[in-house]
């Protein structure tokens, strides 16, 4: 009877010490929603992921920003989320996992520093952490956005925001469950040229546990710009840190959530991508998949989860001068030959999408479409609106179906074909313009009359973008007072004579030292946005004392009026008097791991920090700071050591219905570091064994096991 236990017994054990956690990014909530059509995709998807969450048990969800498409959603929008978030993530199914980090230091910035299923007025049973995006990132006055709404509201742990531009120090969540332990980094969109420069110049650190730094799995959720749209519009993946295991980059919506290995870093890389389309781009055409990671020990598995209810997406290429038989551009009616061509393309597109629609009926009824034609060679286009007419019914995109371009002959002999030069795509299809670089475009190409004297292109880009993209309506004019001062104050410093000359080189040259040190000018437009605010605020706050002082007039006449009244006696005002006490929330950090409706799975919190120590001090205590409770990875890098065992486990299995069962790797792979780590960078081993995530075999083991590149 004993032996037949056994094998459940082992099993619970593995299972007890296994995070499950569901990673999803850009959802986009509120895309389209005025859309007869589509309007709803959004939310049907979500209560998708959601459902999966619920489904498979996960102890929490993971998002990777861009959870709302607009900066302010909805009413709609907002009320939706809501709604959703209320109908899955709440319940009495206990939390398995504990949080042994600072919390106030995690969620330092929320009015309720705390994970919200600790929270005793809240009953969650699946926790939700997120990241926010470039399209729901913090903005106004208060800094803030619409995850903080759903933080205060108890639905969302909204955590990885840096309050300052100047150094960003990137402190885990530490998570526990079981033996297992995880470092959930976390870091929400900065604008990609600024965060490229604080990479640069080594003002971003990763805080890492310094007790058992080895144990831990290195988890580093991002949202920004991963393929290359320009010489610092991006973030290279070599400027993390490579202490992590596992990268989930958000922000880039082609799904490639297969962990890809860098083989510079040593991490995994996991795209999720977007769960809807948001361009009629190639990239968007890949399947969407959301992925269901388990976590055990310094092992992880990715499975792909394929989501049934976004809206199929079927784009193709037409190129007319490839088909020479066909079209003739001397032909008079060469063009209804063409327009007949893009018809039956079209209608193949449609049966396609038919026949993938009755293997799922979970799928919306009408597709996306697009059918790009390169008309170079003579040709002429057709009436796009009369041929989208042909299809209102049965396509969910009536108006862009067809987008035609033409190549141009390159008049440069170049070894590299410059693109940009040769296709035109609408601005949905290639990289967007920001409004910075449109008012750098015009100040470099316009007349020397209209030129910048005093300000920079630079200073003037951010405002104006504060201005268009945040509502900033004082911006530019703040930006102008400020840099008006500072000049007049750098000419009276310099005692500059009343010549006008004299006046225009000092001038000159102060400007162009400005333009040299863009910290300083990141300062500037950091300032007088500051300032903008602030005007802003005191405005909202004179408004308000103006109609408070109106009410009091009108309370007074009033009060004249009736003093003939004989009401005299007015009712006691009534106070709710209630004296509990709720025992300080987020005073007592120390204490918060363990719940209070006897979650936790069987492990006390309390004996479980009481035997945790750091390096710094033998015995952590609940008014350690977090310099005190953390080390930076900068100063001893996490792989300067003389031996290393790691063990990595990645499937990738697009079966969301196949079970498996944990099986320990019968031969560990082993990792030797040398003592430099730049010795270590020269002498890496090109031999390395990888693991083919496109592959569909089937694995009886849940974790494989796959080998990291040996340095010496």
């Amino acid at each position: 009877m004993i032996a037949e236990m056994r094998p459940s017994t082992s099993t619970d054990d593995e299972e007890n010490a296994t995070f499950k956690i569901l990673v999803a990014t850009d959802i986009h909530l509120g895309y389209l929603e005025k859309d007869a059509a589509r309007g709803n995709d959004t939310f049907v998807t979500f209560d998708e992921i959601l459902k999966l969450a619920q489904d498979n048990e996960v102890d929490f969800l993971l998002l990777g920003g861009d959870l709302f498409h607009e900066n302010k959603p909805s009413r709609k929008t907002l009320h939706t989320c809501l709604e959703l978030l209320r109908k899955y993530c709440m319940g009495d199914r206990p939390i398995q996992f504990e949080i042994l980090s600072d919390q106030s230091v995690n969620f330092g910035f929320s009015k309720f520093p705390w994970v919200n299923y600790q929270d005793d007025n809240l009953n969650i049973s699946i926790p939700v952490f997120s990241i926010h995006g470039n399209h729901d990132d913090p903005t106004g006055a208060d800094a803030l956005c619409a995850l903080d709404i759903l933080s205060c509201a108890g639905l969302v742990n909204h955590f990885g925001r840096s309050p300052s531009v100047e150094k960003i120090d990137i402190s885990p969540v530490l998570l526990q469950k079981g033996s297992s332990k995880i470092a959930l980094y976390g870091l929400g969109s900065i604008p990609d040229e600024r965060l490229h420069r604080m990479f640069v110049n080594k003002q971003v650190t990763m805080l890492r546990p310094k007790e058992d730094e080895d144990s831990w799995f290195n988890l580093f959720v991002i949202h920004q710009n991963r393929s290359k749209h320009g010489a610092t519009n991006y973030i290279p993946e070599q400027f993390l840190d490579d202490f992590i295991d596992l990268v989930i980059w958000g922000h880039e919506h082609e799904c490639k959530i297969a962990p890809a290995r860098n083989e510079r870093q040593l991490f995994y890389v996991s795209q999720p991508g977007s769960s809807v389309v948001t361009s009629l781009s190639p990239g968007e055409a890949a399947k969407k998949h959301v992925g269901l990671l388990r976590i055990k020990g310094k092992k992880m598995n990715m499975q792909k989860i394929p989501l049934q209810t976004v809206r199929p997406f079927y784009i193709e290429d037409i190129v007319l001068a490839d088909h020479a038989d066909i079209f003739n551009p001397d032909n008079p009616k060469v063009t209804q030959a063409i327009q007949a061509f893009c018809m039956e393309k079209v209608e193949a597109m449609l049966d396609n999408s038919e026949r993938d629609r009755l293997d799922n009926p979970r799928q919306p009824d009408k597709p996306l479409i697009r059918l790009r034609v390169d008309y170079s060679g003579g040709f002429e286009p057709f009436n796009i609106v009369r041929f989208s007419q042909k299809f209102m019914d049965r396509i969910a995109n009536p108006k862009d179906i067809i987008h035609f371009f033409r190549h141009r002959e390159q008049k440069e002999k170049n070894d590299e074909i410059n693109f940009g030069k040769l296709v035109h795509k609408p601005a949905s299809e290639t990289t967007t313009l920001r409004v910075e670089d449109l008012v750098k475009q015009y100040f470099q190409t316009a007349e020397k009359k209209v030129q910048l004297s005093l300000l920079t292109e630079r200073g003037m880009g951010e405002a104006v973008q504060e201005f268009v993209d945040k509502e900033e309506k004082d911006a530019i004019e703040e930006l102008v007072k400020f840099q008006l001062e500072k000049t007049q104050r750098f000419l009276k410093e310099r005692h500059t004579d009343a010549e006008e000359a004299k006046i225009d080189e000092e001038v000159q040259r102060f400007r162009e030292s400005r333009r040299k040190n863009t910290m300083e000018e990141d300062e500037e437009v950091r300032e007088a946005l500051n300032r903008a605010k602030a005007h802003r605020s005191q405005g909202a706050y004179n408004a308000s004392v103006s109609s408070d002082d109106d009410l009091m007039d009108v309370a007074t006449s009033g009060q004249r009026a009736n003093d003939d009244s004989d009401d005299d006696d007015l009712p006691p005002s009534r106070g709710r008097g209630r004296g509990r006490a709720r025992g300080g929330k987020g005073q007592n950090v120390t204490a918060r791991g363990a719940s209070r409706r006897g979650r936790g799975g069987g492990t006390g919190q309390d004996q479980m920090i009481s035997s945790r120590t750091y390096k710094s001090a033998p015995v952590p205590t609940k008014n350690m700071s977090i310099i005190d409770a953390f080390k930076s990875s900068r100063q001893q890098p996490a792989r300067n050591m003389p031996v290393k065992s790691y063990s990595e486990v990645i499937e990738d299995d697009d079966s969301d219905l196949e079970e498996g069962s944990f099986t320990p790797s019968s031969t560990a792979n082993q990792r030797s570091f040398g003592a430099s780590a730049s010795s270590k960078r020269s002498s890496q081993s090109q031999a390395s064994k990888g693991v083919d995530f496109e592959s569909d075999e089937d694995d009886s083991e849940l974790f494989k096991s796959t080998s990291r590149r040996s340095r010496r």
